[in-house]
């Protein structure tokens, strides 16, 4: 049987579906290896968390993304601004990554770096993973208990770590921008009569930043909702991106002031990468200005 095309044809055509792979690749997030954590990792629970009893397998961290997952011991990396530099703002920061693993490098590590060069201590969290493979945890009992814990935590040592307990806000990316709408959405008042003291602090944010979050449909403000800068990227699944311009009218039509932003060359993901260009690569400015005009940072 005679070749489907003439050689010279042939060579062209691997030629070109070559240089359209290449094109493609360079449309999607560059692969950035995996960051080590600056600061101090506190347990959240030092003595074992509630619904982890028996579990004693220690996390996995995946050697070429620096993914983690198998959390058992949920807990808070702390990342404080220069002597100096601090502006009495923090973050909880909670990485994304389908509730199965957790992308703390583009989504966590990075995204606390640069808060704390701008003078906002940050907080990156690991909670328990409720659609892992095996996995025995529910979002809205164990991954909300984690974040709630979190938030209490950062409260009680806040003298210690020069926060304002009044300026703590939470952010999180795709899973974990689900569970700071769930912690937005709730009272978050601590019991006062509980034996741990950190329980008796709230675990509402003071405002809150979702970056491309899941499960919008769900985000239902009220009026006592924190403030909300929401963002995230025109090529991103209908429901987030189309999604998300529904969940700013939302907070409008309830009076809590948000602001959206949505960036037209991105899509699910993008985080805070070296190799994100702007405008998508320059969220965090967006998020600076628009916490300096909400009073949470000092203008100068």
């Amino acid at each position: 049987m005679p070749p489907l095309l003439p050689r010279p044809a042939t060579s062209l055509f691997l030629r070109l579906l070559a240089l359209g792979i290449a094109a493609f690749s360079s449309r999607l997030p560059a692969a950035e290896p995996p960051i080590a954590p600056r600061g101090p990792v506190v347990l959240l629970w030092p003595n074992g968390a509630p619904g982890s009893e028996g579990k004693t397998a220690p996390e996995k961290i995946d050697e070429k993304t620096g993914y983690v997952s198998n959390v058992h011991q949920p807990s808070i990396t702390v990342f404080l601004p220069p002597a100096g530099k601090s502006s009495g703002a923090a973050v909880l920061v909670i990485p994304g990554g389908g509730h199965r693993f957790l992308c703390v490098g583009h989504e966590g590590y990075n995204v606390a770096e640069w808060l704390t060069e701008h003078g906002i201590a940050a907080f990156v969290l690991k909670h328990r993973l409720a659609r892992e493979e095996g996995s025995t945890y529910k979002i809205e009992v164990e991954s909300l208990a984690d974040t709630e814990r979190a938030m209490r935590l950062i409260r009680s040592r806040a003298a210690e770590w020069g926060v304002d307990p009044a300026r703590v806000g939470a952010m999180g990316f795709s899973a974990g921008g689900e569970l700071v709408a769930l912690i937005g959405m709730r009272p978050g008042d601590g019991s006062p009569d509980a034996a741990d003291s950190i329980d008796r602090l709230s675990a509402r944010p003071a405002f809150q930043a979702m970056i491309y979050p899941g499960q919008s449909g769900k985000i239902i403000p009220d009026k006592n909702s924190p403030p909300a800068f929401l963002a995230c990227g025109f090529k991103d699944r209908t429901d987030i991106s189309e999604g998300l311009a529904e969940v700013y009218l939302r907070f409008k039509r309830v009076g809590v002031p948000a602001e959206l932003h949505i960036f037209s060359d991105a899509g699910h993901g993008f985080g805070l990468r070296a190799s994100t260009p702007p405008p998508a690569g320059d969220w965090p400015l967006r998020l600076r200005e628009w916490m300096t005009a909400r009073g949470f940072l000092p203008r100068s």
